[in-house]
């Protein structure tokens, strides 16, 4: 409500201001030519280093992430046959081999299933609350390695609203020192406050969408290794309770 009210307070200011402003000459031509992005970034002020942090740190976890969450590094490929082929027949040599080959994996799939194969004397249903707590483990893990990314998403704006109020403030302190009669003089002010509103929402928005990919992935590896686990784990302990007994 109030970002609402104070946009439509800037449009009104600046429309008004529009029918006032004076024929623009050479030299503001050359000025408005001279406008490039480094400039603009200098105009917005010292809020533009924070919003620049924000881009790096946001790229970094970005590429970090997307490197992280694929498919190979949740769910290595040949996981299953490999972890099938330690468990044999299911004795406790196989069982304590599967369970070694879980952990010598350091995946979340892998943790899972180790979490599994522990409990399999439990029998299905102490197998079953076993996947479920580790699964529930491992999501929030792949969840919080994401979540700086809403972090910069949510902040971008905010900083980029902070650096044009703190521009305007200082755009009408001088218009109120020197008087209203240079029109273009205050619009330019306000123009140059709004690069820092800019730059927060450019930043903010390819991070929010990254961030719902990202999320909308790590639901769908959650989904899969799920599956895996309890179709595994089923196997395993039919393949226990049909043991022969010794």
């Amino acid at each position: 409500m109030y970002m609402a009210t104070m946009a439509t307070a800037l449009f009104m200011t600046v429309g008004a201001m529009a029918q006032v402003k004076p024929e623009a000459g050479p030299g503001l031509k050359q000025q408005e030519q001279r406008d490039t992005l480094f400039s603009l970034i200098v105009k917005g002020g010292p809020v533009m280093i924070p919003l620049g942090l924000c881009s790096v740190v946001g790229l970094a976890i970005a590429v970090e992430r997307m490197i992280g969450l694929s498919h190979d590094r949740i769910v290595p490929p040949g996981f299953i046959d490999g972890l099938k082929q330690s468990f044999g027949r299911g004795d406790e040599a196989s069982v304590a081999g599967a369970i070694r080959f879980c952990e010598e994996s350091a995946t979340p799939v892998g943790r899972i299933f180790e979490a599994g194969l522990l409990c399999l004397p439990m029998g299905p249903s102490g197998v079953e609350k076993a996947i479920e707590d580790a699964g529930s483990r491992e999501v929030n893990k792949l969840k919080r390695s994401v979540r700086g990314l809403a972090v910069v998403g949510s902040v971008s704006p905010l900083l980029g609203l902070l650096g044009t109020v703190y521009g305007l403030i200082s755009v009408f302190q001088s218009a109120s020192v020197g008087g209203m009669g240079k029109a273009d003089v205050l619009a330019k002010g306000i123009y140059e406050a709004l690069v820092t509103t800019a730059a927060g929402l450019t930043i903010a928005i390819p991070v929010v969408l990254v961030y719902q990919y990202l999320s909308s992935k790590v639901d769908g590896l959650v989904d899969e290794m799920d599956e895996l686990g309890m179709t595994f784990m089923a196997s395993c302990v039919n393949a226990r309770q049909t043991q022969p007994k010794g």
